[in-house]
């Protein structure tokens, strides 16, 4: 499995011969890349509808839809996508198969309005675990799985249902803080999840969200987990292994 992170929030997951972009926002200090640099994924993944997650999902409309059924319905007016999983985007606790990949959406505690002329409710927001293998009660030491966490604040979750049943590899949490976990609580949640990488995002892209990834690191360690910390160049591919 290869990830990409393009800085805050926006991921790019290639799992076998099936490509994964997730919340595309490409107005952010990270990236160098504009989406029209950017490969056409045959599927689009959006944790929410807040616009640092969705500002680019229009460039992408050709792809998949994955997202609550809410925000499938405003990306299909708003940014003409046509084809959604499922025909109607898919709920929390739902697995789907994206050809080569496993998505299981999963909660996010956040806010999920989209503030227009008219205010919409897209829904719940969420994360998303993807892996190589669908989801069982049997553990599969040759899977290998990455948990995008959304925007969310700690939630005991990710220690009781995502950590355990869902066993990612690696997790990418948000630590900027503010309106979402700062990096002490994002440690925790690494903590929790028991996963073996751990990257840092949704941080440094607007000024209320500047953190330094070093303290990141530094709770992680303190918390007395085995993951390592990887805070990653933008646009740079990290290759995950099981």
């Amino acid at each position: 499995m290869e990830l990409t992170w393009h800085g805050h929030s926006t991921w790019h997951v290639t799992v076998g011969d099936t490509d994964l972009l997730i919340d595309p926002f490409f107005d952010n200090p990270k990236t160098g890349l504009e989406p029209s640099d950017v490969d056409e994924p045959d599927y689009v993944l959006l944790t929410h509808g807040h616009a640092d997650h969705i500002a680019d999902a229009g460039e992408f409309s050709d792809a998949t839809l994955v997202a609550t059924p809410e925000l499938v319905s405003y990306c299909e007016e708003e940014f003409g996508f046509e084809d959604a999983v499922g025909g109607m985007g898919m709920n929390l606790g739902g697995t789907v198969e994206c050809d080569d990949a496993f998505v299981t959406m999963v909660r996010a505690d956040h806010t999920n309005g989209i503030m227009t002329e008219y205010d919409v409710d897209a829904g719940m927001p969420a994360g998303f675990v993807i892996s190589d293998t669908k989801p069982t009660q049997v553990a599969d030491e040759e899977s290998t799985t990455f948990y995008h966490a959304g925007d969310t604040s700690l939630m005991t979750e990710m220690r009781e249902v995502v950590g355990p049943y869902l066993e990612p590899d690696a997790a990418a949490v948000p630590m900027g803080d503010h309106f979402t976990m700062g990096p002490w609580q994002a440690a925790v949640a690494v903590d929790w999840l028991d996963v073996d990488h751990a990257f840092p995002q949704h941080y440094d892209t607007f000024p209320p969200i500047e953190q330094d990834p070093e303290q990141f690191e530094s709770e992680v360690a303190g918390t007395g987990s085995d993951a390592e910390v990887h805070v990653l160049e933008a646009d740079e591919p990290f290759e995950l292994e099981s």
